[in-house]
């Protein structure tokens, strides 16, 4: 039988943060009565991650392993997550989760409700920022996004929270369309939904900031930015 939730991490040389997300969503989903799997992308890691993912597989079923033979990036590695996900539902998170897990409630409800594409977001009112960023990545992240409403998205205020709830018939088309492997995926993959129609919601949930972080400030600004003109203009 298929499972309801497929959630599905990319995970890039993560060994030392990988067990605790793994057992802080095992411990919130063996309590409740919903069946799901957990896909774990090793996205070309050359520390111990995949010991790590393989150690879990072993002691639990709902576990699932993809390998990436070299390192692509956050987007490739969750679309090619995504494109093995059985769910009804898929929830893309990062390996920090520094949305907790326990927050995946609220965006359920928000699909329940009529939508297509649940995504967390710290800039809604009700949001809880409880460990903040650093002020210059407030900063730039602010700015982003008001290049992403411009360009792409007008009315969504936090694209880049690493935690959305997608229809699996909605995450299924989207992510095989993604053109871009890095960072820059959050926007082109709403986006996309948009441009089919989907009901796209924030959701306000509480976050935590992780360090360390392997988005770098400047260059990956720059990446993002490239890539969010391309896919506008692009058609």
């Amino acid at each position: 039988m298929a499972p309801v939730l497929s959630i599905v991490i990319p995970a890039y040389n993560e060994e030392q943060r990988l067990p605790r997300t793994i057992e802080q969503i095992e411990r919130y989903l063996n309590g409740r009565p919903i069946d799901y799997e957990l896909i774990i992308v090793d996205d070309g890691s050359t520390d111990g991650t995949r010991q790590v993912m393989e150690a879990a597989a072993a002691r639990n079923s709902k576990i699932r392993l993809e390998a990436l033979p070299a390192n692509r990036g956050k987007g490739g590695a969750l679309a090619a997550g995504v494109a093995v996900a059985r769910g009804d539902q898929v929830l893309v998170t990062d390996a920090d989760l520094s949305t907790p897990i326990e927050e995946l409630e609220k965006l359920d409800a928000a699909l329940h409700a009529g939508a297509g594409v649940a995504i967390a977001s710290r800039a809604v009112r009700g949001s809880r920022i409880e460990v903040p960023q650093p002020v210059y990545r407030v900063l730039m992240g602010k700015a982003f996004n008001l290049i992403v409403q411009a360009v792409l998205l007008p009315g969504i205020w936090d694209t880049q929270c690493g935690f959305k709830l997608f229809r699996a018939d909605v995450a299924k088309p989207v992510f095989a369309a993604l053109t871009t492997d890095g960072f820059g995926y959050d926007p082109e993959v709403l986006y996309l939904a948009k441009r089919r129609g989907v009901k796209i919601v924030e959701v306000p949930v509480v976050w935590r900031h992780s360090a360390p972080t392997k988005v770098l400030p400047i260059r990956s600004s720059i990446d993002m930015f490239k890539h969010v003109v391309k896919v506008r203009f692009k058609g």
